[in-house]
C-alpha cells in the first residue's frame, strides 16, 4: 500500500542523509544505521521527525550512490553551462540527485509526483526562486528519462 506521508518523510530523510554524507564523509552503512535508529521517527533536540518508509529511504539513498556518476552527468547537462553541479549548494545537489534517481529508476512513481515531492522538499530549505530552479531541472530530466509521460494526449 502506498503511504504518501511516509514516502514524503523518506524523501526528506534521503536529502538530509545525502547532505550529511557529503559534508561528513560518512559511508552508506553508517548513515543508514544513524538515520534508521535515531532520525527517522525519532526526537532530536526537541524536534520530532516523522516516520518514513524505510525500504523506500534505503532504495533511494543507495540508488543515488550507485547511480551518482550518471545522475550527475545528466544534471550537469541540464544546468546552465556556467553553473555546473559542483557549484550548486550541497543541499540543492542532494535534492537534484534524489529527484533524478527517482525519475530515472523508479518508474512506478509518476514523474510529476516525484517532481512535486522534491520541490516541496526544496521549500523546506530554500526560497521560491531556488525551488523553481529545482522544478525546472527535474522537469527537464523527467522529459529526458520518461518522454512518454509528457507526450500530448489528443
Amino acid at each position: 500500500m502506498y503511504k504518501a506521508p511516509q514516502r514524503s518523510a523518506a524523501r526528506l530523510a534521503v536529502v538530509q542523509a545525502l547532505y550529511q554524507m557529503e559534508v561528513s564523509g560518512k559511508g552508506l552503512a553508517e548513515t543508514l544505521a544513524e538515520f534508521e535508529c535515531f532520525w527517522i521517527g525519532g526526537e532530536i533536540e526537541g524536534t520530532q521527525y516523522k516516520a518514513a518508509e524505510i525500504a523506500f529511504f534505503r532504495d533511494v539513498l543507495g540508488g543515488v550512490l550507485a547511480e551518482q556518476r550518471s545522475i550527475d552527468r545528466a544534471i550537469d547537462k541540464t544546468l546552465a553551462k556556467s553553473w555546473p553541479l559542483v557549484r550548486v549548494d550541497a543541499v540543492m545537489r542532494a535534492i537534484l540527485r534524489a529527484g533524478a534517481y527517482e525519475l530515472k529508476k523508479r518508474k512506478d512513481i509518476p514523474a510529476r509526483v516525484a517532481i512535486k515531492e522534491y520541490v516541496d522538499v526544496a521549500g523546506a530549505f530554500f526560497a521560491h526562486e531556488e525551488a523553481g530552479m529545482i522544478n525546472a531541472v527535474l522537469d527537464a530530466l523527467a522529459r529526458q528519462f520518461r518522454p512518454g509521460e509528457f507526450e500530448s494526449r489528443q
